[in-house]
Order: C-alpha cells, then sequence, then structure tokens
C-alpha cells in the first residue's frame, strides 16, 4: 500500500455502491478515487427500497435521518384488470415483505445525492471517463483510462452495475455469469395525467405488465413496462429505436392507459432498456481487482434488494480492508463473510417466477385471487432473508 495513506483505491461507478465503499473507505484512511462514465451524478428515476441489514449501515453512515425524510411514503399499490378496473389496493408492506414501520423508499437519484454529500469533500471524482485497461502487477494496478490518462492505483474496486466493465477486465465476459431471468423492461417518466399521489398502480395481461408510480404529489410519474422474453433481445441492447419499436410491438393492441404509455416511452428522453437478470460468480475478485454492489452479485429487481445489497456489500469490503493484513485476505473475507447473504436474496425470485408479474394466465389468475382475498401474495411471506447478516463492529487497524 502506499506510505501516505492507508492505500489508494480507484472505485468504477458513482452509483449507490460506489459512493458507499467510498465513504466507508474514507473513514478508515484511505485515499479514494471515484470514476463515473456519465457526465454528471444521475438525479431523479425510481423509488428504490433500504431495508432490513441495509438499515443499519445508513444509520452508522449517519444519514438515515436524510433519508427518512426524502422517504417516499408509498401509501397504497393498485392492481388492475386489464380493461383498467381495480382488483384491489394493498399497502407495499403486503407485496415486499419486511417492516413497513422501518423499511425506507427514497428515488434512487436522492439516495445518490445523500451519498455523494457526504463524500464530496474528500473523495476525487472523475466525471465523463471509465477504465479502457488493467494492469494488474505485483505492486498495483495500472490503469488506462478511455479519456487517455493513465494512473497507478493500490486497488481497483468495479462498482459497475449489472453489465460491469470492471468485472469483464478482470473476468472475462458476461454470459457465462449472467443468469436471464425471463424478462425485459422499460423505464421512463411521463406527466402524471393521472393524478396519482403517493401511490403506485399496477396493469397485468399474462406476460406484460405496466406499472406507474407517483414520487409524492410530483407532477411527473415513473413509467415501468416489464414483460416476459424467452431469450434477451441481444441486437436491441445498444440501439434505443430497436428498443422502442419492440417495446411498442409487445404492448400493441392493448387496453387501459397502455397506447398513452407507449407514445411516451417513443419520446421520452430518459428511456432505460435492460433485461431482468442475475450475476453469479465464482468469485468476486482477482489479484488487486474487486466488485462490490450489482457487479459482483445482482439480484435483480424482483427481489427489491439490489440497493440494500450494495449498501451492505460496500460496508463489508471497506471494513475487511480495513481490518486485514493485506488486500487478498481482504478479499477474502469480505467474500466468506458476505457470500450466504447476497446468495440468499438472490433466491428471493426464481426464473419466470415474478409474484408481481405473471406470465401465464394460471399463474396471473392465482395472484389475482390472493389479491382480492387481501392476503400476501402467493410464495410471499414475512423476509428474513433481508436481516440474515449482522454487521460486525469493525476496529480499524492502525
Amino acid at each position: 500500500m502506499s506510505s501516505s495513506t492507508r492505500g489508494t483505491v480507484l472505485i468504477s461507478g458513482a452509483s449507490i455502491a460506489g459512493p458507499a465503499l467510498a465513504f466507508w473507505l474514507g473513514r478508515y484512511g484511505f485515499d479514494v478515487t471515484v470514476v463515473e462514465k456519465a457526465a454528471a451524478l444521475r438525479n431523479g428515476g425510481y423509488p428504490i427500497d433500504i431495508r432490513g441489514t441495509a438499515l443499519e449501515v445508513v444509520r452508522r453512515m449517519g444519514i438515515l435521518s436524510r433519508l427518512r425524510a426524502a422517504h417516499v411514503d408509498t401509501r397504497r399499490i393498485t392492481f388492475l384488470n386489464p380493461d383498467g378496473s381495480p382488483i384491489t389496493s394493498l399497502r407495499p408492506a403486503a407485496l415486499a415483505g419486511g417492516d413497513e414501520s422501518s423499511d425506507l423508499e427514497v428515488r434512487r437519484g436522492d439516495l445518490a445525492d445523500v451519498l455523494y454529500d457526504a463524500i464530496r469533500d474528500d473523495t476525487e471524482f472523475i466525471f465523463d471517463d471509465s477504465i479502457a485497461a488493467l494492469d494488474d502487477r505485483e505492486g498495483g494496478v495500472d490503469v488506462t483510462f478511455r479519456g487517455g490518462g493513465r494512473r497507478t492505483f493500490d486497488l481497483v474496486i468495479g462498482a459497475d452495475g449489472l453489465h460491469s466493465n470492471t468485472r469483464s477486465l478482470v473476468l472475462g465476459p458476461e454470459e457465462p455469469f449472467h443468469r436471464y431471468l425471463g424478462y425485459c423492461f422499460a423505464g421512463f417518466t411521463l406527466p402524471n395525467d393521472l393524478g396519482l399521489s403517493h401511490e403506485g398502480v399496477i396493469w397485468n395481461e399474462p406476460g406484460r405488465a405496466a406499472a406507474l408510480y407517483a414520487v409524492g404529489d410530483g407532477d411527473e410519474l415513473f413509467g415501468f413496462l416489464p414483460f416476459a422474453r424467452p431469450e434477451p433481445p441481444f441486437t436491441a441492447f445498444r440501439d434505443p429505436d430497436a428498443q422502442r419499436d419492440l417495446v411498442a410491438s409487445v404492448y400493441a393492441g392493448d387496453r387501459w392507459e397502455i397506447p398513452r404509455l407507449t407514445t411516451a416511452m417513443r419520446t421520452a428522453d430518459d428511456l432505460f432498456f435492460d433485461v431482468v437478470s442475475q450475476i453469479h460468480l465464482p468469485r468476486w475478485s482477482a489479484g488487486r481487482v474487486a466488485l462490490v454492489g450489482d457487479a459482483a452479485h445482482a439480484p435483480s429487481f424482483l427481489t427489491g434488494q439490489g440497493t440494500s445489497l450494495a449498501l451492505v456489500g460496500a460496508y463489508m469490503l471497506a471494513g475487511a480492508l480495513a481490518t486485514e493484513p493485506d488486500h487478498t485476505a481482504a478479499f477474502a473475507a469480505y467474500e466468506r463473510s458476505t457470500r450466504t447473504f447476497a446468495e440468499m436474496n438472490q433466491a428471493l425470485v426464481t426464473e419466470g417466477n415474478a409474484a408481481l408479474f405473471p406470465s401465464t394466465p394460471e399463474a396471473l389468475a392465482e395472484r389475482n385471487a390472493a389479491l382480492r382475498g387481501l392476503t400476501a401474495l402467493p410464495g410471499d411471506t414475512e423476509r428474513p432473508e433481508h436481516s440474515a447478516l449482522t454487521l460486525p463492529d469493525f476496529a480499524a487497524a492502525p
């Protein structure tokens, strides 16, 4: 490690896992740089959940009060028939399990802002750039950036999501680690013409759904169009026009507000299209490079646990680096202590088994019958997985 600090660390990714890791590494005396391919922090966005063990992480970070102030407070989710008539309305906790009195729901951008504010004064940020190449040698990692810069760091951490570039550089192509769960989705914002407030509505036909979320009393909605598909649409991943055409074709002829949603999707300037998948790796590190958050163990949005796993993983990785004698021992301790927790939460959903978005008429009928009885969804219970890891108290080595 470098003599001036506990060591220099480059983190790729400025969403959730990366800044959370930077927070803890900074507290332990590491010199941290974060590189982010976007030109700035990504604001706004859909609501995300912080539950179970992750609540203790944000409490220890000292940001719990700010996040409670940003709590979305979704008060009901209304399920709709294909013609738009209501099936029933439920409190969100009836769907996801957990503790409604303590769980947090905030906009993704609000969490990113809070994390950034907590580290901006002592963390170097490089926006509009990314890692092009890594040369992992005995004394450090030589990093070549796409913008042309070259620097050497003691360690590099990939916190760059499901399709992690860092992971591909050190462990190879994504395909062997990518477990497709049978769904694709498109997300975007649109005007709140329905007058929704602190609520969401979910419309379903077998194999496709539409969800609209009103974050507070704002004039915008977050639209979400998930649909079942046997194979990932690889040809559409880098072609926004092809993505829009695919989504429109899936929902062609559907009723309710679907025509308005697909029209809004056509012109949305924040369209995000991706597959619903998980990442399963044989190991989370190689040499002086390690992975955290979705880059290491993406659970998919169907579990509702991506953000919580990112926060917990960041805490555990930083603590291991602060207390173990070297990076090899630290990476091994981090994975040994965290992998079971990640895998338990990944197991909350399996391929083609999404309770909110049934892919067959039979599964949809079963779900609707449960909803009409005001019970939990089929297979849903309390979620001990959310709190299955007890945080250790790391006492950093001198």
